[in-house]
């Protein structure tokens, strides 16, 4: 199960790299496709440029692009998991959210926004990542010599304590390089429309949610606990944190339409300020995704588990789309009543457990 769902979760990865054409193609013959770079870079054969040399000389590159791709993808199913379309990974259906353009006139909406900028915004923290902890012979800890010194936090006075960069900071320019040489790579090639402007631009504000936020940490040293000395480094958000807040972009992302040069986005209403760099848009409206409908990759929320007293997205008026609900009984196991005995052992009692559930119609 878990290696069906890594091919499953691994596929969004060829969705972004590889052409419209090309994409229609691995979700169709639905290929068991394998966390392997050799595999990844022999079944992408139309991989051109940047790509394909990173392929042949930096396969290990490759791999943690492809661990970034799942991350992203289980992130999005976290945030997404009370609504209506909840990121299922299902390869007949996850494929038409990023194909939209093949179902209405190429269109784009809100949820291929999503998608796009947390899988960029995986590959830069995957790829970071990876440097930090040594996984990469190409990167390592980030260098600080021509870095200002670090301020004192707001809380400490800062009086007679010194401040300096060290430790191993997270190279996040390394992971930002190689999410956007991957990511945009395709895009960037042949003519211009609004379908390549958009990519880009959700692909950029992934990337961002992850390189404008990161943090300071720092470690005190001196004699008797004392602090004279502050040595610092810049880690990236934690990626529930960059997800949440791409979420946040999600709920308020723009509308927008192509301009007549073929270059240009233009806002869509009145008094619309263009979006930023960090804003998530779209050019056409969500479905519904109530019912099951192949074409829009809507699964349908018949049999989805809702909260029957919650006013918001999870309860059950809003997700059920007003079909009503039954509620069922289920009994299952769980561990139980577990102790830590000496040295070193965890002992749990198996409890039956029943459950009340709410399932739409």
């Amino acid at each position: 199960m878990t290696a069906r769902l890594s091919r499953i979760q691994l596929a969004l990865f060829f969705i972004l790299l590889c052409p419209v054409n090309i994409i229609g193609l691995w979700w169709a013959v639905g290929s068991p496709l394998l966390m392997d770079p050799n595999s990844i870079c022999r079944k992408a054969k139309r991989l051109v440029g940047k790509q394909a040399e990173l392929c042949q000389t930096q396969p290990e590159i490759v791999s943690e692009v492809a661990k970034g791709a799942r991350l992203g993808v289980k992130e999005c199913q976290y945030q997404f998991r009370y609504r209506r379309w909840n990121c299922t990974s299902h390869n007949k259906y996850f494929g038409k959210i990023l194909q939209q353009e093949k179902v209405v006139n190429k269109a784009y909406i809100r949820e291929t926004a999503f998608v796009y900028a947390i899988t960029a915004a995986g590959v830069t923290h995957a790829v970071t990542q990876a440097c930090s902890m040594g996984d990469l012979l190409q990167c390592g800890c980030e260098a600080t010599r021509n870095r200002a010194p670090p301020r004192p936090p707001s809380s400490s006075s800062g009086d007679g304590v010194k401040w300096e960069w060290g430790g191993c900071g997270d190279d996040v320019e390394f992971g930002y390089e190689k999410s956007k040489q991957f990511m945009d790579a395709k895009r960037r090639r042949g003519k211009s429309d609004i379908r390549t402007l958009i990519d880009l631009h959700n692909n950029e504000a992934g990337r961002l949610a992850v390189k404008l936020y990161m943090r300071t940490e720092c470690k005190c040293h001196g004699l008797s606990g004392s602090c004279t000395l502050r040595t610092c480094w810049k880690k990236m958000p934690h990626f529930r944190e960059v997800g949440d807040r791409l979420l946040e972009r999600f709920n308020g992302a723009s509308k927008v339409m192509g301009g007549n040069d073929g270059k240009t986005l233009i806002p869509v209403g009145q008094n619309i300020k263009p979006p930023d760099k960090q804003d998530l848009i779209y050019s056409d409206e969500s479905p519904d995704f109530c019912v099951a409908n192949r074409k829009t990759g809507s699964l349908g929320t018949r049999g989805r588990m809702c909260n029957s007293t919650a006013m918001d997205i999870s309860g059950c008026d809003l997700l059920c789309c007003e079909r009503g609900f039954r509620e069922e009984t289920v009994v299952f196991e769980e561990n139980c009543l577990c102790r830590f005995h000496w040295c070193c052992v965890v002992q749990c009692k198996k409890c039956m457990v029943r459950k009340e559930l709410s399932l739409c119609h």
